[in-house]
């Protein structure tokens, strides 16, 4: 009988990106096994996903999606304020599917190992059922990893949400963190989100592994205290297997050049400030004209992606956005002014292949990790803008831990000035302070090559990973 990877993303671009990115790998090296990937359909807009899946179908045929049947969620899931509810809820509610899903495969084939996204950390009850060895791919990085972990111990040592603690949060191996910049969904401890992600963090050591798209020299001191066990104190921790950094190809650049690289060609080496925030990274009317302005004053050439602002209307907050009225959103006459060193492109840009051009010289980034990686890859220094999820905990890190970015500073209400922007822009591409980060991301770039090549830390992590399914 073959033997089957089952690959378990939660919806969104992001994380199933990561996970097609982790079967691709697996293909690579060990081309013996086959990849199933579940896919779950949401019942709102995480970004379309179909026209991806089909191109990794054609490319990748051994890797197969296995699309569950749709589940309509509860009303009352739509009244928690983060989004992480809906999915942990939508995930927990499949468990029947996957159930099924799974059995039917091990008619045919032997499972191998289940691997999870940490959303889907319900399933972990369905593969014990079964006995299959379960492991988190976790798609975030080991500092984020060694705060869920140790989310259980912080819980159990005070009774107040982290939204309430005005001082530093310990972890082993960390930084001190601002209680207020720790992840989104977990500010509010009487928030169903924070309930859900105490759940994944008790679960996660009894896991046969934790998977993580990093790289140990990134983050040495984050998985030297996960690997002691001192983040979770109470029980075994699970081996940790760093596999990255594992970025993905732009593959909807096609046939034609999109016009964003053509103009890149004509820019000099290192002089273009590229701005664009994910997939779900969106500003008011009000910032962008601020951005607007910010980049105006600051005289740096730069390529920016804009998105239309968030709909006001909140049932339709999960519905996909317009492509913006550039001439609406802007400051008048901004276009005109900047022509000759910016370039404003609607929605998109090949993100990747646009880092790395030899014009972009630096990266205003929303701290997405998926971003950072990319950035890290590419060799680019970075200005640290979080908008959501993981994102403000993953700037103190950038900026204190890894010294990769500037930080964006903003105002109590999270509004960010044009005069910040100004200031920020110019630091990164002309200071004492920008050369500093630039010179330690090359230094990064270089240890990311070397842990994927032949011997490096990643491809052995790799085979000690697939080693303990045989």
């Amino acid at each position: 009988m073959e033997s089957v990877v089952v690959l378990y993303p939660s919806p969104g671009m992001g994380h199933l990106v990561s996970m097609v990115e982790l079967g691709k790998l697996i293909l690579k090296h060990h081309p013996s096994f086959s990849i199933i990937i579940f896919i779950v359909t949401p019942p709102y807009n995480t970004g379309s996903t179909a026209p991806y899946i089909a191109r990794v179908s054609s490319s990748t045929p051994s890797i197969t999606f296995h699309h569950l049947p749709t589940i309509p969620l509860p009303l009352n899931s739509f009244s928690s304020p983060n989004h992480e509810t809906l999915t942990f809820e939508l995930l927990r509610l499949n468990n029947h599917n996957v159930h099924q899903a799974l059995v039917s495969i091990s008619n045919n084939s032997t499972v191998s190992a289940l691997i999870i996204d940490f959303f889907c950390t319900s399933a972990l009850s369905v593969a014990n059922e079964l006995s299959i060895p379960c492991y988190y791919f976790f798609t975030s990085g080991a500092n984020c990893l060694a705060c869920f972990a140790h989310l259980h111990t912080i819980h159990q040592n005070t009774s107040k949400s982290f939204k309430e603690l005005n001082t530093h949060i310990h972890i082993p191996g960390l930084p001190p963190i601002p209680a207020s910049d720790m992840a989104k969904p977990i500010l509010d401890r009487t928030d169903k989100a924070y309930e859900f992600f105490l759940d994944m963090s008790f679960h996660l050591p009894k896991s046969a592994g934790i998977i993580v798209n990093t790289f140990e020299v990134l983050e040495a001191r984050a998985l030297k205290a996960i690997s002691d066990g001192l983040c979770v104190p109470q029980s075994p921790t699970p081996p940790i297997f760093c596999i990255g950094p594992l970025i993905a190809a732009d593959d909807r650049l096609g046939g034609d050049m999109p016009e964003c690289l053509t103009w890149l060609d004509s820019q000099p080496k290192g002089s273009v400030l590229f701005l664009c925030f994910g997939s779900l990274g969106v500003f008011s009317a009000e910032q962008l004209k601020e951005i607007a302005i910010g980049l105006e004053r600051s005289g740096q050439r730069f390529l920016w992606v804009v998105r239309s602002p968030p709909n006001e209307d909140q049932s339709k907050r999960f519905l996909a956005p317009p492509d913006p009225d550039l001439d609406l959103l802007l400051p008048d006459g901004f276009l005109d002014l900047t022509k000759e060193r910016g370039l404003v492109v609607k929605s998109w840009a090949p993100q990747v292949a646009v880092l790395n051009h030899e014009s972009v010289g630096g990266f205003v980034t929303h701290c997405g990790w998926n971003s950072l990686l990319e950035a890290v890859c590419a060799g680019v220094p970075m200005v640290a803008w979080p908008l959501y999820a993981e994102q403000r905990f993953n700037k103190v890190i950038l900026v204190e831990e890894m010294k990769l970015a500037l930080p964006m500073e903003e105002l109590e209400d999270g509004f960010v000035k044009a005069s910040e922007i100004e200031k920020r822009a110019r630091q990164l591409m002309e200071s004492e302070e920008g050369k500093s980060i630039r010179n330690q991301i090359m230094v990064m770039k270089e240890a990311a090559e070397a842990a994927m090549n032949d011997g490096g830390s990643s491809r052995v992590a790799l085979m000690k990973l697939v080693q303990s399914w045989k």
